[in-house]
């Protein structure tokens, strides 16, 4: 399914400074510093090559260009200009017709190597005389450095910089290959009023990308890592999730919600609480697929949209299992049902869970199911954080008023909330309720369910065999 920009984002940041902005050309990117960019600032990008610099502020440039105040992008030692506008042709912001009026590109490597970077600053003030340009963007910085004969001539380059671009209305970007220790021993890092990483992981299937505020004076921010996608459109960017502001006079629904499973409403007293959180662990083969999606095909049957989030199953294996438990097993999965794969393989959280609340935002919805947390879990980069996201997550649908199942498996047969391990064990304590699915051996395979925990409720704490039709999971 085609998931669009709503206006829900639960990143969003407060930022008290009225200070004008410079816009990144990324709604994501503007609300992760707290507006965009202070105006008239001297801001750092920073990273390794392919880290997604560059083409982060070619974006910013176009998103800003216009017709009485241009652009200017200065090209050093680094890339050719142009390589740079070759490939920039490619990227649908890119506009011949804005190039050499709104958008100007002029590459100083000759004039630098010739002259030495004692040409640079002069030439930025005749620049900024003659154009009047609202932002200037200088890449690569770093690549001037290796051109300084001393420290001490690299300081004075930095002073006379800062204090031009400081008479005037202008916004500049230093674009470099710096690594983190730079920034303790370069003095650009001093004066910058703005520092902004780039950083790549790599791992064995995929790169991950991310973005960091490390300094931004005088503004609020989002702070931590925050992943960056490279795609064809260019730079996208998902915030971390972060847990919501408690609202005032914030109260609790008393309506019950139906889980789906004949027989499990009953032992949860006539069902979940609204805006609840229920964790389903069990097995392979316990139920756990089945049973998530009783509970999102009850939502439809009570006119609610759902989102049902799956990183296992492929989108017509999934179509299978709907048709299956669908009254009359209709060809289309129900209109109000929503569906988001997403490979386990290439799975990276930040860009599922705000896919997750956009589609929540645009289609209403009050029911979600993910299927499987442990698939979250495996593509976070370190338990700490897939316990933050949880945490945060679980908080949002709370406030949001939505109704969730989570489904994990278990190593063994017989479920508990100790075998899922240390990694999961503080899942338990964020959910509300938790429903345990075991397997038995004999002559046949037997299914057992049981309620370990349902937070401000009462439930029937025995064990109950259940089975799995054709029609579902029912507890007997």
């Amino acid at each position: 399914m085609t998931v669009e920009r709503p206006p829900l984002d639960p990143t969003q940041v407060s930022d008290t400074a009225a200070f004008p902005r410079i816009t990144t050309g990324n709604r994501e990117a503007d609300r992760i510093l707290g507006g965009g960019f202070p105006a008239n600032s001297l801001n750092i990008l920073m990273g390794e090559p392919g880290s997604g610099k560059t083409l982060f502020v070619e974006q910013l440039l176009f998103a800003n260009a216009a017709a009485d105040r241009p652009v200017l992008y200065l090209t050093t030692l680094s890339e050719p200009l142009s390589k740079v506008v070759t490939y920039l042709q490619r990227l649908p912001f890119y506009d011949a017709s804005r190039l050499g009026t709104e958008v100007l590109y002029e590459d100083m490597g000759a004039q630098l190597a010739s002259e030495g970077i004692g040409a640079l600053v002069p030439r930025v003030r005749e620049l900024i005389l003659t154009v009047g340009p609202k932002l200037i963007v200088i890449d690569s910085f770093k690549a001037v450095h290796d051109l300084a004969e001393s420290v001490s001539e690299m300081r004075r380059l930095i002073s006379e910089l800062a204090g031009l671009l400081a008479a005037y209305d202008t916004t500049c970007f230093l674009v470099g290959e710096y690594a983190e220790a730079d920034s303790a021993t370069h003095p650009e890092f001093a004066v910058a009023d703005g520092v902004v990483e780039f950083a790549r992981h790599k791992l064995s299937t995929r790169d991950e990308r991310f973005l960091r505020v490390a300094k931004l004076r005088g503004s609020g921010y989002l702070e931590g890592l925050h992943a960056l996608h490279i795609s064809g459109a260019g730079v996208e960017v998902y915030p971390r999730l972060v847990s919501p502001v408690a609202p005032e006079g914030y109260t609790t629904s008393d309506e019950r919600v139906s889980i789906g499973v004949a027989g499990l409403d009953v032992m949860l007293n006539g069902g979940v609480w609204r805006g609840s959180t229920t964790l389903v662990i069990g097995p392979t083969g316990a139920g756990k697929t089945t049973m998530g999606l009783q509970f999102a095909l009850a939502g439809v049957a009570a006119g609610e949209p759902v989102l049902y989030v799956n990183f296992q199953e492929n989108p017509s294996q999934l179509a299978r299992a709907i048709r299956g438990l669908t009254p009359g097993g209709g060809a289309a999965p129900p209109p109000n049902l929503h569906l988001l794969y997403a490979s386990s393989v290439e799975l990276q959280i930040d860009r599922i869970i705000v896919a997750i609340f956009k589609t929540i935002e645009r289609y209403g919805v009050r029911r979600v199911v993910i299927d499987a947390v442990g698939d979250l879990a495996a593509a976070a980069a370190d338990l700490q954080r897939i316990h933050d996201y949880l945490y945060a997550l679980v908080q949002q649908f709370a406030v949001l008023g939505v109704t969730v199942v989570l489904t994990m498996e278990s190593p063994g047969l017989v479920s508990s909330i100790d075998e899922t391990g240390g990694d999961f064990s503080r899942l338990s304590y964020m959910c509300d309720n938790i429903v345990l699915l075991e397997k038995t051996r004999g002559a046949q395979v037997g299914r057992r369910l049981s309620i370990y925990k349902t937070r401000g409720s009462g439930h029937d704490d025995q064990v109950r065999d259940m089975a799995i039709t054709a029609t579902g999971v029912h507890v007997r």
